[in-house]
């Protein structure tokens, strides 16, 4: 039985850096404290420009949408481990990026929270925000249904069975290598 993401949308663009993601104000949160993991998500993506819908709206903890759809180099900027832990706080399971900086690829698949995905070309310019879409992780494909189209992921490689254990050290652990 194939695993399957199945919700709506959050499209962004090329080059979104992590103070984007989470802007350095909130850095004083504590991910391991869960009422600050909370916090932490409802300012995920707020350092968006204006032109952007809100990711989260006001007054809640986590977005209405669970995917994200990104350009290139999703994720660039200073290497902060708060970005992809206050996206899958905010409910993201998973981001498919025409490309990641390699940091944040690194802190998503180490940390096991969400599922990096890529893709071989350019599709964030054939999504809107809100729309609705299956991913087999399994199958790596990406159904969208507004036109009914499937798009292929790339293979996460190993990476994927550390994203499948929880992080890094549940992998090592479950190796025999802790």
């Amino acid at each position: 039985m194939s695993k399957i993401v199945s919700g709506k949308v959050f499209v962004v663009g090329d080059d979104i850096d992590t103070d984007q993601i989470i802007p350095a104000q909130y850095l004083n949160l504590l991910p391991n404290v869960p009422e600050e993991r909370r916090k932490l998500g409802s300012y995920a993506l707020t350092g968006l420009p204006d032109d952007y819908p809100s990711f989260i709206e006001e007054g809640q903890y986590e977005s209405k949408f669970n995917i994200i759809i990104a350009g290139k180099n999703f994720g660039c900027g200073s290497s902060r481990e708060h970005a992809p832990i206050s996206l899958n706080a905010a409910g993201v399971q998973v981001i498919i990026a025409q490309s990641y900086s390699r940091i944040f690829f690194r802190n998503s698949v180490n940390a096991g929270l969400l599922y990096p995905f890529e893709v071989s070309s350019k599709i964030n310019n054939q999504f809107k925000t809100g729309d609705t879409v299956d991913i087999n992780i399994d199958l790596k494909t990406l159904y969208h249904f507004e036109t009914s189209r499937e798009y292929a992921l790339n293979s996460l490689g190993d990476a994927e069975d550390i994203v499948n254990c929880g992080g890094i050290f549940e992998y090592a652990k479950k190796q025999g290598i802790s």
